[in-house]
């Protein structure tokens, strides 16, 4: 079954159909023991800046455990000030790019101004938390100038490994406790040992390199490559950089993911490959309630 599962697998990523990706509307979204039972934190889903990912299609699957969770989601349409953030302890940024489509010319420039990048810094500094997802190109150099507010260094392209990957598909990261890759982290411990995160599985994407007090949560490994293209061409070391960061600013949180689907759950293809949370036998569900519960400042530093 494993060997079907990697062959239709890779049929569907020679075929170019990962952009057929749908929500899957199957998966579980239901939470065993919700965070907050009424009036949870309000969460801003960022949804102004020509974002791949949104509250109703790939990601509604993200945001249906959010609000199962408790947290009270609101989709954003206008540009970030001090006034739009204000009323939200959490920020969300999933996927924006620089242009209408990933496709179209200056996809890979910033999608957000510099006073909007001032705003969001300041609002984090101030005691907001904020989730920055940045995908492989186009994704990075959209978000590469908000990153760099936050002393984040994006790759931009995509990162390799195949001695830390899913069997036969190199950009299908394993960050597990066993190979030692997922960093030590309250994120991976939950509030007990039914919410502990033992391994989670991303789905192509790029590489990070955070400020000195940021930590490695989804650290590469050391056979790790990044390359500008798909097509591995190219490549230069990626060790000791990261898939996710998590570090401190002022008196707020932030994370920082260079991959997006594993916090979505997707069907991708005709041939329905499940991609995110909903791919058996990993922990992702987990890990974005964990992720959340951090953010929100549910879980402490020990």
């Amino acid at each position: 079954m494993r060997f079907f599962t990697i062959c239709v697998l890779l049929l569907v990523l020679a075929t170019g159909t990962f952009a057929q990706q749908v929500p899957d509307t199957e998966f579980n979204t239901s939470v065993e023991s919700p965070a907050y039972s009424r009036h949870g934190p309000r969460v801003l889903f960022d949804e102004a800046h020509h974002n791949f990912h949104t509250a109703d299609g790939r990601y509604k699957p993200f945001v249906d455990l959010l609000m199962s969770d408790g947290y009270q989601v609101v989709r954003n349409r206008k540009p970030f000030s001090k006034a739009s953030l204000n009323s939200f302890k959490v920020l969300v940024i999933a996927n924006a790019l620089g242009a209408e489509d990933m496709e179209d010319e200056g996809s890979d420039k910033s999608a957000f101004t510099e006073d909007e990048i001032t705003a969001v810094h300041d609002w984090v500094k101030g005691g907001g938390a904020l989730l920055l997802i940045a995908d492989h190109a186009p994704f990075g150099g959209a978000a590469a100038a908000l990153g760099t507010k936050f002393g984040v260094d994006m790759s931009k392209g995509y990162t390799f490994d195949a001695a830390n990957a899913l069997q036969g598909i190199a950009s299908f990261l394993v960050f597990s406790r066993e190979n030692k890759l997922l960093g030590p982290h309250p994120i991976f411990e939950g509030r007990n040992e039914k919410e502990r995160v033992n391994r989670v599985l991303s789905f192509t994407g790029q590489s990070l390199k955070g400020p000195e007090d940021s930590l490695l949560i989804l650290k590469l490994g050391e056979t790790a490559q990044d390359s500008p293209n798909h097509e591995q061409k190219n490549m230069v070391t990626a060790a000791g950089r990261a898939q996710a960061l998590a570090f401190k600013v002022g008196k707020g949180r932030v994370v920082v993911q260079g991959e997006a689907a594993m916090l979505s759950a997707q069907i991708a293809g005709q041939e329905k490959f499940k991609m995110g949370m909903n791919f058996e036998g990993y922990d992702n569900k987990q890990y974005a309630l964990n992720l959340m519960h951090w953010l929100s400042g549910l879980l402490k530093e020990k």
